[in-house]
């Protein structure tokens, strides 16, 4: 898994409230269970001006010019900033692969639903509940002509813009795995010497299971 800490992007403003996660990556597009290759359908109902399918080269499909991420000034954006409820729906771990695999590594949002929340961290994504001000804040500087670029300090929980400085809550674990970049088998692996010790010491005690 990516690690992040210190994060400066682009801000997108996806000014959408209970954005589910079949409209973060349609149900079509679930046949794979590798991690990669889900980005050019992030938000795929939205983005494009005709039905997707897998098979389809999605650089022969029209752009709906009017969706956030096929403007000039956000195709390179990797912090994705939304309203309410983010990510709710049905718990399929594919949202969060498509947002990393499009280049998101922060959301910014006034909550998110709590299958969604954790499978961010589980995937390097930060995810970052702030409140209702600063998102209207953030959505004003984005959507402006000169846009919004943010640093995002996860080791000192910050979010950075010029000289403003905004705390933000992690869970203390979360937080330690994001920046060392380990996800579940990561943290297992963190043991593979004391795995590797039980399993000389078990089968030297029960060598028929061998």
């Amino acid at each position: 898994m990516l690690p992040i800490n210190n994060h400066h992007g682009i801000v997108i403003p996806l000014d959408r409230a209970n954005v589910d996660t079949d409209a973060i990556i349609p149900k079509q597009f679930l046949k794979s269970i590798k991690k990669s290759g889900f980005g050019p359908n992030l938000f795929d109902e939205w983005r494009y001006l005709d039905h997707g399918e897998p098979d389809t080269n999605p650089k022969k499909r029209d752009l709906n010019p009017e969706f956030i991420l096929n403007k000039d000034n956000y195709r390179e954006g990797t912090i994705l900033l939304a309203r309410e409820n983010f990510g709710c729906g049905s718990s399929r771990e594919h949202a969060p692969w498509a947002l990393l695999d499009f280049g998101i590594r922060v959301i910014l949002a006034p909550s998110f639903a709590d299958i969604f929340y954790g499978n961010c961290f589980k995937n390097g994504i930060l995810p970052i509940q702030i409140n209702e001000q600063m998102t209207d804040l953030f959505f004003k500087k984005a959507l402006s002509e000169s846009g919004l670029k943010l640093t995002i300090d996860l080791e000192n929980q910050l979010i950075i813009d010029d000289n403003e400085k905004y705390n933000f809550k992690v869970d203390v674990f979360k937080k330690y795995c994001l920046i060392q970049g380990l996800d579940d088998i990561g943290l297992t692996l963190e043991n593979k010497e004391d795995i590797k010790g039980f399993e000389i010491k078990y089968y030297n005690q029960y060598p028929w299971l061998k």
